[in-house]
């Protein structure tokens, strides 16, 4: 039967991404268990499965606004749509020297594919030039590209596809074929890997992102030698069966290397970037900086993070800074999944929205999981905390409602791997801190996970934060820069004065009772807020006890808790 041609539309982008993710989150760990270079810290097959989440999440986003009447053709956002929210949730989520190039190579697609002409969808000759371009922008991005890594499937991709005949999926399929060849062959171009018998970690990666989209095209999942290179290649091989070894465990992972990893958001001008490079590439190595159009994401291994931040902080606005110290028992160091022969028997991972209070968790014998403003944990990363518990049985905490999806995926994830796992759907941080202060491990499991949820659950909660644009509210209509007081998820003052819409919303909750109030101040908040507010509990209300925690930069100025 002849092939039906294909095209490359949003529909087309969005399948890739959801099977890449799937994909991706099978051949995680086989991944990272051969990931030698530039660091051994095996950690490669996460880094690119929490970056392609994120560029999953943002097409998802786009085709929920479409099919709420948010777009010119309800239900169907263009191809440009499309790649364009892949490229820039890759973008912002990267995480790790091979995500953020993996972040590149879809950002070099989508500037071929959503230009200012750019068609409903994309023939083969289109897809054949996005990968050229992909490839050959990743390339750029990196300060001093190295072969035998992924650039150089990346580039073997892109050769195979430009001198592919046919629609979409005979593109697709050459791009795959060219790069499990490049892949195979590896080990000859960089003697690390060639030493450790694997083949690269990036590139077996990037093979796994290219059958998804062949996948997505012709609806079949690649098979056959290609998965493995042209030939019964020992080291081809390698990448499915062989973890890396290493002949000391407690080693660093490059003797003589950096002793920092640092990646951040940037917001800056062109120029400034270019100065940028040339002042980290002094700093350390394993540079790479991607994007764009103002917004990059930087990343680099030096031994002074500090310095690398401070440059960052003359070419622009860094932000989301991730600094990890590769010697340290971190979810991105070596030794990381290295984790002690046993088990304990039980451990809470819990969301914390600020520094403060991730240390309060931490104090309290939790894992916290940190979530910055507008930057919510992917489920991927719960599961990464949940495996450094170490535990038979866990707790976890959200502490948000709207992280309850993804909670709930991360504990079907680790329940498949054996670990009894309880879910308790806190709203907020201070209903999680109610839960943990109620938790005993020496008790049957169901009994604590019972008492948890009961004190949780009699924990109202409120947040005080700043309206950022206007909109209809259940309080009314609030203008931007309007102060708001949300009672147990609603808006139920709208007020001018931070203080004043606080002590509003303090005293509409102590109407209904309360024994303990615990407020946790942020730092955008007044440095009198928290006295103003004790001084109300204890000259109105008596019997009521109040506990203050600073949660440093969370999301909103002020927390509420009523037990």
């Amino acid at each position: 039967m002849p092939q039906v041609p294909q095209t490359f539309d949003a529909l087309a982008v969005r399948a890739w991404c959801g099977l890449a993710l799937d994909a991706l989150g099978r051949a995680r760990e086989e991944i990272d268990a051969i990931n030698v270079y530039p660091v051994a810290d095996g950690d490669t097959g996460t880094n690119l499965y929490l970056t392609l989440e994120s560029a999953a999440t943002a097409v998802e986003a786009v085709f929920a606004g479409h099919e709420a009447g948010g777009g010119g053709d309800p239900g169907r956002p263009t191809l440009a749509d499309a790649v364009r929210a892949m490229a820039h949730g890759a973008l912002i989520g990267a995480r790790g020297n091979s995500g953020t190039i993996l972040a590149q190579l879809l950002r070099g697609m989508a500037q071929v594919l959503a230009g200012d002409d750019a068609p409903a969808h994309s023939d083969g000759t289109g897809l054949g030039l996005a990968l050229r371009h992909a490839a050959d922008s990743a390339r750029q991005a990196v300060a001093h590209p190295v072969e035998g890594t992924v650039l150089t499937v990346a580039s073997a991709a892109a050769d195979a596809a430009g001198a592919a005949d046919g629609d979409c999926g005979a593109v697709a399929r050459a791009a795959y074929e060219g790069a499990c060849t490049a892949l195979a062959e590896t080990p000859d171009r960089l003697d690390v890997l060639r030493q450790a018998g694997v083949v690269d970690a990036g590139g077996r990666g990037l093979v796994t992102v290219l059958a998804a989209l062949v996948e997505s095209l012709t609806g079949e999942t690649p098979r056959g030698p290609a998965a493995r290179g042209p030939g019964p290649h020992p080291r081809a091989e390698a990448a499915h069966t062989v973890a890396a070894p290493c002949a000391d465990d407690d080693a660093p992972p490059r003797p003589g290397g950096p002793a920092f990893e640092v990646i951040y958001l940037l917001e800056a001008e062109d120029a400034a970037v270019a100065r940028l490079r040339e002042r980290l590439d002094a700093l350390g190595d394993s540079l790479v900086v991607v994007g764009g159009d103002g917004l990059w994401n930087v990343h680099v291994h030096v031994d002074d993070a500090g310095a690398a931040v401070e440059a960052g902080v003359e070419a622009g606005r860094p932000y989301r800074i991730r600094i990890t110290h590769f010697g340290a028992g971190d979810a991105h160091a070596p030794g990381a999944e290295r984790l002690p022969a046993e088990r304990v028997q039980r451990a809470v991972v819990a969301v914390v929205p600020g520094e403060g209070l991730a240390g309060l968790y931490t104090e309290a014998g939790a894992t916290a999981v940190l979530a910055r403003p507008g930057e919510p944990p992917a489920s991927g990363e719960l599961v990464q905390a949940v495996r450094r518990a170490h535990a038979r049985e866990v707790v976890l905490l959200p502490n948000d409602a709207e992280l309850r999806h993804t909670a709930a995926a991360a504990a079907e994830q680790v329940r498949a791997e054996g670990v009894r796992v309880a879910l308790i759907p806190t709203r907020s941080a201070v209903q999680g801190i109610a839960a943990l202060a109620v938790h005993e491990p020496e008790r049957r499991f169901d009994e604590d996970v019972v008492a948890m949820t009961s004190a949780a659950g009699a924990t109202r909660y409120a947040e005080v934060t700043v309206a950022e644009r206007q909109s209809w509210t259940m309080a009314g209509i609030c203008q931007a820069g309007d102060v708001l007081g949300l009672v147990d998820g609603d808006v139920a003052v709208i007020g001018q004065d931070l203080t004043e819409t606080a002590l509003a919303v303090l005293d509409r909750m102590l109407a209904a009772g309360g024994e303990l109030v615990t407020l946790v101040v942020g730092d955008g908040a007044p440095e009198s807020v928290a006295e103003r507010l004790q001084t109300r509990v204890r000259e109105a209300y008596l019997a009521v006890d109040t506990v203050v925690h600073h949660g440093g930069r969370q999301g909103s100025v002020l927390l509420i808790g009523v037990e």
